[in-house]
C-alpha cells in the first residue's frame, strides 16, 4: 500500500512539473495596461509588495515634472551636487560637490544613466532637502491612489521602508505618459553622451522592440531585475511592469510577452487600475530576492552589462539586435540659469541656496545592494545626433 501511494505521489509530481514549469512558478509580479484607458489587460500578483529599486526614479521624475508644470521650477534651473548627493554609491555620475547642471540634464542622467547622486541632487533642487522631497514623493503617491507604496529615498537604493507594487507602478507610469508627454524623448532615449562618453540605457527594448518608447529599469539584490516598459503602435500605448526577474534578459522578454498580448487583444472592457480588486489575503511583507539573484552562481549565469549584442540572445523574434550605434542625448554640466532650492547665482557663481543635511556616511553594504547597472559600460564614443529636448 505504501509503495502504491509513493508511486502515485511521484506520478502526480511529474505531471505537476510538466503542467507548471519552474519559471512560471517563480515568476514575479507583473501587469500590462492600455495607457489611454488605464485598462488592465493582464495582472499577476499585482498587489504584492516589492522593492522598486531604481523604478523609484519614476516618482522622482514625476514630482519634478509637477514642479515645472506649477511654474516653481524651469528645465534650465540649476541642480547643484551637494555633499549629501555626492555621498550616494553607484550607479552615479560622480560629479564633485558644487557641480551644477540644468534640471533637464539631470532628468536625462536620472532616467538613462540611473544616477543615484543626481536623483538626490534633483530632489534637493525641488524641495531643499532630501527628507522634504521624499515626503513630497509619498504625498504624490497617496494622491495618485498608490495604496501599497512608500518611498524612503529618491533613487531606489535599498531601504526596508521602501516598497511598491506592480499595480501602483502601473498607476505612476500611466500618469507620467498621460500627463507629461513633452518628456517622452527622455524615456525613449537609447543613450546619453557626457564628455564624449556614451552610456546606453538598460531598457533593452529601446531600439530593439517595435514601438518601444520607455520607461525605466531597476535592480537591487532585494528586488531582482525590475522593468517598466512602454511601446506605442498605431496610436495605442501599452505599459508593462515586470518585477523580480532573475536577469535583464528575462525582464525584457516578459515585458514583450505582456505588450504583445496587449496589442493583440486590447480588451477595453477590462477593469481599470483603480478598479482592480485588492485580494483580501495579500501580505504586507516585502519580497526579497537576494538569495535568488545575488548568489555567486546567479551572477555567473547572467550578463549585467550595457553592451548587449554578442552577450544576450533573446528567445523571442520580437526583440531585434541593435545593429547601429545608439542614438544619444548630449548632456552634462553647465548651462543653468534661474534659481532652485539647491542653488542660486551669487557673484557670478551658483552657490547653495538651502540648508542640506550634514554629511552622511556611505554604507559599504549599499555598494552590493545598489544599482549594479553601472558595470560593463560600453567604451565611450561620440554619436553625432541632434539633442532631443522636451518642447
Amino acid at each position: 500500500m505504501a509503495r502504491t501511494i509513493k508511486s502515485v505521489w511521484l506520478t502526480l509530481s511529474l505531471i505537476a512539473a510538466i503542467i507548471v514549469p519552474t519559471h512560471i512558478a517563480l515568476a514575479g509580479p507583473s501587469i500590462v495596461i492600455e495607457m489611454k484607458s488605464g485598462r488592465v489587460l493582464e495582472a499577476n500578483r499585482a498587489f504584492e509588495r516589492w522593492n522598486p529599486a531604481s523604478l523609484t526614479k519614476l516618482m522622482t521624475a514625476y514630482v519634478t515634472f509637477k514642479e515645472i508644470e506649477a511654474g516653481r521650477l524651469t528645465t534650465s534651473a540649476p541642480v547643484r551636487i551637494s555633499t549629501n548627493a555626492a555621498n550616494n554609491p553607484p550607479s552615479r555620475m560622480g560629479y564633485k560637490v558644487g557641480s551644477v547642471m540644468t534640471v533637464e540634464n539631470a532628468l536625462e542622467m536620472l532616467i538613462v544613466k540611473s544616477a543615484n547622486d543626481v536623483a538626490v541632487a534633483l530632489g534637493e533642487a525641488v524641495s531643499g532637502t532630501e527628507p522634504e522631497f521624499v515626503a513630497r514623493m509619498n504625498a504624490e503617491a497617496k494622491r495618485l491612489g498608490m495604496i501599497d507604496t512608500h518611498f524612503a529615498n529618491p533613487n531606489g537604493l535599498h531601504d526596508d521602508n521602501q516598497y511598491t507594487t506592480a499595480r501602483d507602478l502601473g498607476i505612476l507610469a500611466t500618469a507620467i505618459r498621460r500627463d507629461f508627454p513633452a518628456y517622452d524623448p527622455i524615456f525613449a532615449a537609447e543613450a546619453i553622451s557626457t564628455g564624449g562618453k556614451v552610456t546606453s540605457t538598460y531598457n533593452l527594448l529601446i531600439g530593439r522592440y517595435a514601438g518601444a518608447d520607455g520607461m525605466k529599469t531597476g535592480f537591487v539584490c532585494a528586488s531582482g531585475f525590475n522593468l517598466v516598459a512602454s511601446a506605442t503602435r498605431n496610436g495605442q500605448t501599452m505599459i508593462a511592469v515586470v518585477l523580480g526577474a532573475v536577469s535583464q534578459k528575462e525582464r525584457a522578454e516578459e515585458a514583450v510577452r505582456l505588450m504583445e498580448k496587449g496589442f493583440a487583444n486590447p480588451n477595453l472592457a477590462a477593469p481599470t487600475l483603480l478598479e482592480l480588486p485588492r485580494p483580501e489575503n495579500v501580505s504586507d511583507q516585502v519580497a526579497n530576492m537576494r538569495s535568488t539573484v545575488c548568489t555567486d552562481e546567479a551572477r555567473a549565469s547572467r550578463w549585467d552589462g550595457r553592451q548587449i549584442e554578442g552577450y544576450i540572445t533573446f528567445n523571442t523574434p520580437a526583440i531585434k539586435p541593435l545593429t547601429r550605434a545608439p542614438k544619444a542625448l548630449k548632456t552634462g554640466l553647465g548651462g543653468a540659469d534661474g534659481v532652485s532650492k539647491s542653488a542660486v547665482m551669487l557673484n557670478g557663481q551658483f552657490v547653495q541656496a538651502y540648508p542640506v543635511p550634514s554629511e552622511k556616511p556611505v554604507r559599504p553594504t549599499l555598494l552590493e545592494d545598489g544599482d549594479k547597472e553601472q558595470f560593463g559600460l560600453r567604451p565611450g564614443f561620440t554619436v553625432p545626433v541632434p539633442n532631443q529636448r522636451p518642447s
